[in-house]
């Protein structure tokens, strides 16, 4: 079936908005209401996200279009949602707190802004969706619902870990051409790479941002610990 191309906020990307924001709201119903309807639903997700990487790397074989950018879980969602599976699976502390950080802090900004070319039903739009709704779903049903929310000292840990992370793709990347992270190159549709200056001075930006971005994630999470503790005090 012919495919045309795909628009920020037109229907189809409205619709996949609504479906994750329904999906969200769901799991939190079933975790309150039906717990054991919802272990169901919660594994249900945590094997679409683990087996998401595999499957499109699969696909791109293949079609023939395999290259190193398709074919290693390196994208930063990719890590997201190995992390959202795995945290969904096993409640993991630390596979909690990277798919919430990198989930909402990254993540979140390709669902609403995607580096999409193709709208539905190509495979692609389907692929991306799944993964970054997907991410962004487990993320917040982890921190609330499944009561894993960022420990202290979360912050430095996950701006220590991010900078590990982009070490690691910068390196696959130098190797293999790839664009990991897109520490290489900004993305063909707009984002807020796009206001951070020109390459490489937006990968310095972007490290300043996380660290931001993570400090307003956690914030939530910092107020309600001091309330806590006055309220015990």
């Amino acid at each position: 079936m012919p495919t045309s191309d795909f628009h920020a906020f037109g229907p189809s990307h409205l619709a996949v908005l609504g479906i994750c924001l329904g999906l969200l709201l769901l799991l939190t119903g079933l975790r309150r209401l039906k717990p054991e309807v919802a272990v169901w639903a919660e594994r249900a997700l945590a094997l679409v996200l683990l087996t998401h990487w595999p499957l499109v790397a699969l696909n791109h074989w293949l079609q023939g279009t395999s290259e190193w950018g398709n074919s290693l879980p390196l994208h930063l969602c990719d890590v997201a949602g190995i992390s959202g599976g795995i945290a969904l699976l096993t409640r993991n502390r630390l596979a909690a707190e990277i798919v919430y950080f990198f989930g909402l802090a990254g993540t979140l900004q390709g669902l609403i802004t995607p580096n999409l070319d193709q709208d539905y039903p190509a495979f692609r739009f389907y692929a991306f969706f799944v993964l970054h709704g997907g991410v962004v779903v487990a993320a917040l049903h982890v921190v609330t619902s499944l009561g894993c929310p960022p420990r202290e000292g979360s912050v430095p840990r996950m701006v220590g870990l991010t900078l590990l992370y982009a070490l690691v793709v910068g390196l696959v990347n130098t190797v293999t051409k790839a664009n990991f992270a897109f520490l290489c190159e900004k993305p063909a549709q707009a984002s807020l790479m796009n206001v951070l200056g020109p390459w490489p001075w937006y990968i310095g930006s972007l490290v300043l941002l996380c660290a931001v971005f993570y400090s307003v994630l956690y914030a939530p999470f910092f107020v309600a610990r001091k309330l806590r503790a006055q309220k015990t005090a």
